[in-house]
């Protein structure tokens, strides 16, 4: 594995651990700045919409530079982010730190992933994606629970100051062990970039990238409720609950990354398909706890399964903008926004709290139709030619 791999692979890990470990601080943050839990809740999705605004204006700002220059650069966004929230004087403050910190994420995955597969062979390309997406996916299952342990032994600006620390190392790692040859100067200027949209296939990907992550997270974003009040584990136990659904995230991600590179589209198929079916059965069999183990461990694995493929589909069908890379992290984070929406309509229609899970198979069906045209789309483009 070439190490400048490991290197993002690290920042992406921090990023992660930026997005995940508010979750286990709000309580001590709204404490700490006599600020209710609603406005707490807020650093969330201040964040999250900061991150679909950053991947695409800071890709598109940055599209004639350096892909290594621009990765440097964005990961000190992120250290100067996390920074300003260790020191946060206020909530203001604290705010102005989390959309800084977000500013870069979409923009580092979506660069980040093309500089990933010029490091490898042009066949392994899907699994050097997934092998950078590893660190966000290990800081899924370890983001609120570190938060959480940190922000209670040493207060919650341990927690920040923590992540600004691996920013630092990720910084490091990338200036010293991604080479130069992997992020030449990009010739694409900005038109050039936007361009790439009118590529059907771009569209397609992104449509399906938006509604799978739609369908995981419509359905995660309640889970905790269908342990607790269906399952009926306890609160306690919601905690390594999750951290099973996050091991899943972290197998689907890497097992997802080797078949893509095996045949593309059909393991995207596949995933997708798999997923569908995974949340349907755990609605069904959400009064039984054991079965509730095993198959929030197949969500994590098939929902995450497409993530690496849907990257490279959209990047190679876009000519390798990184415009339509960062757009598939805005596309995934519309998805998570599209779809806890929906399994809170399900859950307000009085519908129980089985409900968001069989919303989001029914957000993952409808993925799996666009995937489908895609992929025959694609075929009778190479019938043809």
């Amino acid at each position: 594995m070439p190490v400048g791999l490991v290197a993002l692979a690290l920042g992406g890990f921090g990023i992660g651990l930026t997005e995940f470990l508010i979750a286990g601080l709000l309580p001590q943050v709204a404490e700490s700045f006599s600020v209710s839990e609603a406005a707490a809740g807020r650093l969330i999705s201040g964040y999250a919409l900061s991150v679909a605004v950053g991947a695409i204006a800071l890709t598109a700002a940055t599209a004639r530079l350096p892909r290594k220059q621009v990765l440097v650069g964005l990961v000190g966004l992120f250290v100067i982010g996390n920074l300003l929230s260790a020191v946060a004087s206020d909530y203001s403050v604290m705010m102005l730190g989390r959309i800084v910190a977000a500013l870069c994420h979409g923009s580092f995955f979506g660069i980040g992933s093309l500089v990933a597969r010029s490091l490898v062979a042009p066949e392994k390309k899907s699994q050097a994606v997934a092998v950078m997406f590893a660190g966000l996916t290990v800081a899924n299952v370890l983001g609120v629970p570190f938060g959480a342990l940190v922000g209670e032994r040493w207060g919650w600006r341990a927690a920040f100051w923590a992540v600004t620390g691996i920013g630092v190392l990720a910084l490091a790692g990338i200036a010293a062990l991604v080479p130069a040859t992997a992020s030449p100067p990009v010739s694409q200027g900005l038109r050039e970039q936007f361009l790439a949209f009118r590529s059907a296939q771009v569209w397609l990907t992104l449509v399906a990238t938006a509604l799978s992550y739609g369908g995981m997270f419509g359905a995660f974003s309640y889970i905790a409720y269908t342990f607790t009040e269906v399952s009926g584990f306890s609160s306690g136990d919601v905690a390594w609950l999750l951290m099973v659904y996050g091991v899943g995230l972290v197998v689907g991600n890497l097992v997802g990354g080797r078949a893509a590179d095996r045949d593309r589209d059909r393991a995207l198929v596949w995933a997708l398909g798999g997923l569908a079916v995974t949340l349907t059965v755990f609605g069904a069999l959400a009064g039984s706890g054991s079965a509730s183990v095993v198959l929030v461990f197949l969500m994590g694995v098939t929902g995450f399964a497409s993530v690496p493929g849907m990257i490279t589909r959209v990047t190679d069908h876009a000519g390798g903008a990184a415009l339509a890379a960062s757009a598939n992290v805005s596309a995934s984070n519309v998805g998570n926004a599209l779809g806890a929406w929906l399994g809170g309509v399900g859950i307000s229609a009085g519908l129980g709290y089985r409900s968001p899970l069989y919303a989001g198979a029914g957000i993952v069906v409808v993925a799996l139709g666009v995937m489908v045209v895609a992929a025959r789309m694609d075929r009778a483009v190479v019938v043809r030619s």
